[in-house]
């Protein structure tokens, strides 16, 4: 949930990438690293893994504009793909307030992204949440292999409720920036929504 500090004026929203491993996860928060401009953004943040070419979890904030009196800051992550590290996975949702969900367009991955998705509903309810309750969106991502599912495949696949999606290529950047205004932008407005209600949370 985002947080507001009131003695530095600053709301805090946390973007989470999640998906199966190798799915690209990494490489759409590197190249929006890359993206940012460099007074807007904080250092990448890596912790590798010894079985896993991804990463532990990473972030980056960057400066959004204002709610407000308050200005917006977004810390993006991702969550390691391997099932063992379900632990941290669990620990990376807490407090998201908007989910990307990154599938591997390979054929060879159609149950690696069932898996992942039934995943991450199962690791929200365990903290009694609901994935159709938070802004959520989807990146077809590795568009450009052969033989790759089409978005039309994995729309009825894995987005039956019709979320925001989008086609990509995340290696050469393509989808990779609009998949970030969408989930910002649906973030921004039910955070927006939320502090005219007074139900965001101060720190």
């Amino acid at each position: 949930m985002a947080r507001i500090h009131h003695a530095s004026g600053l709301l805090t929203m946390k973007i989470v990438y999640y998906g199966p491993g190798l799915s690209g996860k990494t490489t759409n928060l590197q190249w929006l690293h890359e993206s940012y401009p460099a007074d807007t953004r904080g250092d990448l943040v890596k912790l590798d893994t010894e079985t896993e070419r991804t990463l532990f979890f990473d972030y980056f904030p960057a400066e959004l504009g204002m709610i407000g009196r308050y200005r917006v800051k977004a810390n993006f992550f991702t969550v390691p793909g391997q099932s063992f590290y379900n632990a941290t996975r669990r620990a990376v949702l807490v407090g998201a307030d908007g989910l990307v969900f990154i599938a591997d367009s390979a054929p060879s991955r159609e149950e690696a992204n069932l898996v992942s998705l039934a995943n991450l509903r199962e690791n929200l309810r365990a903290a009694g949440r609901d994935l159709e309750q938070l802004p959520l969106v989807f990146q077809w991502n590795k568009q450009d292999l052969p033989g790759a599912m089409s978005p039309r495949m994995l729309e009825r696949m894995l987005n039956p409720t019709g979320a925001p999606s989008f086609s990509a290529v995340a290696t050469r950047g393509e989808g990779v920036w609009d998949t970030q205004v969408c989930i910002l932008q649906a973030v921004m407005e039910r955070l927006r929504a939320g502090a005219r209600k007074g139900s965001v949370a101060s720190a």
